[in-house]
């Protein structure tokens, strides 16, 4: 993920910052001297690196944090607000107009654009019950246009094209007509790329911008090209009217530099992040919680509404019930993993939870193992089984073990599994009762 190894040296120095008494001069510079090397080595230009650093300084020591109770915390509070201005602040919004909202998408040949135009359309309608029209204007590539089409079906939404014959003006037009006609809330732009920035894809572009008056010229930028990504944005920059950025592989192993860059050094924000492969990995870019992120402290409304989007509402309730009241069975231990799988990965989803320790790729590969054997090994049970696993026998278990080419040993482990959920339940309901925390949970049971 990116920001990986900065969040862990943001964490680092703020343990080291909790155990000082004040702040002083001497302190405040190390933990500047550290901040410096950590946001270089994440390949964050030197400039924004310069900037961050004087004022996390100056207010650092100014009168007001040196007279706090506790000023380490007030450090900590001053570099994520610096952060947050860094990311942009609140300016990471899409502004969505009363009749037909349009957005153009640009970007070089190359760069996932018509998938994150897909991506976008998903969470238009999905998230933000948008209904939205897709265009394709790269007539250039006949594979770009099936592919949009593609993506339109996969999504759920409309699309319009007018074939490869065709000035991509034109089919802007056309697409605007049709969208203003027929009451769409946001029509999506995909315009054509080039394998690198000329003059004949910058004066196509323009024409374009100047034909429609997009609301939005969205800039597509790759994580992982670091610094390039900034020179690309402030090339398109120059000549077209961008509003902001959509910065994908935001979840792979890029350093971060350029999604604290690009805001300081092109006056861009990022409106949205991509975040995976799938359609649905795209996600509304919020400054404050990569911040939070960034120094370790997790991001819990993020989860919230990951939660909120992928679990039924009504069937979480009915199964917390049935957890409470100790009737937990294997299905419902399925269920509740399937959920889980929904949501995304289980680094990804750790990541979002304050205090919790990192996994590994290889510890995520386990899980994901582990899971697909649990699921082989229930769904090989008959259904009273799965109700009952304390019946089971040896000879029973043998059955189920051959039924999905699994051993013995395989099926006790789901069953030992089960039966540590239900103590816990059991637990958890006397907790529920007593307001008192059994023995057993990490540690946290001599707390009240």
């Amino acid at each position: 993920m990116a920001f990986e190894t900065l969040s862990e040296k943001f964490s680092a120095l703020f343990k080291k910052m909790r155990k000082e008494d004040k702040l002083t001069g001497a302190n405040v510079e190390s933990a500047i001297r550290e901040i410096r090397i950590a946001l270089l080595e994440a390949d964050v230009n030197f400039k924004v690196v310069k900037a961050f650093t004087e004022d996390v300084r100056e207010k650092a020591l100014g009168q007001e944090v040196l007279l706090k109770v506790n000023p380490s915390q007030q450090f900590i509070k001053i570099c994520h607000d610096e952060l947050v201005s860094l990311l942009g602040q609140d300016n990471s919004q899409i502004k969505y107009q009363n009749g037909l909202t349009i957005i153009m998408l640009v970007g070089l040949q190359g760069s996932g654009k018509t998938t994150s135009a897909g991506k976008l359309a998903n969470l238009l309608k999905n998230k933000l019950s948008k209904k939205a029209l897709l265009a394709g204007l790269d007539v250039y590539r006949p594979a770009a246009i099936e592919q949009l089409g593609t993506v339109a079906k996969q999504v759920g939404v409309d699309f319009f094209n007018m074939g490869t014959n065709v000035d991509p003006v034109e089919v802007a037009k056309k697409a605007v007509k049709k969208a203003t006609d027929e009451n769409y809330d946001v029509l999506i732009l995909d315009t054509a790329g080039r394998l690198q920035i000329d003059e004949k894809l910058m004066d196509e572009l323009k024409n374009i911008n100047k034909a429609v008056h997009p609301d939005e010229v969205l800039l597509l930028v790759d994580a992982a090209a670091g610094q390039d990504s900034v020179n690309v944005a402030n090339t398109f920059n120059q000549d077209l009217r961008l509003t902001g950025v959509i910065m994908s592989k935001l979840d792979g192993d890029a350093k971060g530099g350029a999604a604290l860059s690009i805001k300081y050094m092109t006056g861009l924000p990022i409106k949205f992040a991509g975040v995976g492969e799938k359609l649905t990995d795209l996600d509304i870019f919020y400054p404050d919680r990569m911040a939070d992120r960034i120094l370790g402290m997790g991001d819990v409304v993020s989860l919230v509404e990951k939660v909120q989007e992928t679990v039924d509402q009504k069937e979480a309730e009915r199964e917390g019930r049935k957890l409470m009241e100790g009737d937990f069975t294997l299905e419902d231990m399925l269920k509740q993993m399937k959920m889980v799988q929904k949501m995304g990965s289980l680094g990804g989803l750790l990541k979002m939870i304050p205090g919790m320790p990192k996994i590994s790729d290889e510890q995520q590969e386990q899980a994901k193992k582990e899971m697909k054997v649990f699921e082989a090994i229930i769904n090989s049970m008959t259904p009273y089984e799965r109700r009952h696993p304390e019946v089971l026998k040896f000879s029973q278990k043998n059955r189920i073990a051959k039924g999905c080419g699994k051993t013995n040993a395989d099926v006790n482990r789901v069953i030992r599994k089960w039966e540590n959920s239900k103590q816990m339940m059991k637990q958890m309901k006397q907790y529920s009762k007593s307001g008192k925390m059994p023995g057993g949970f990490g540690g946290f049971g001599g707390m009240r």
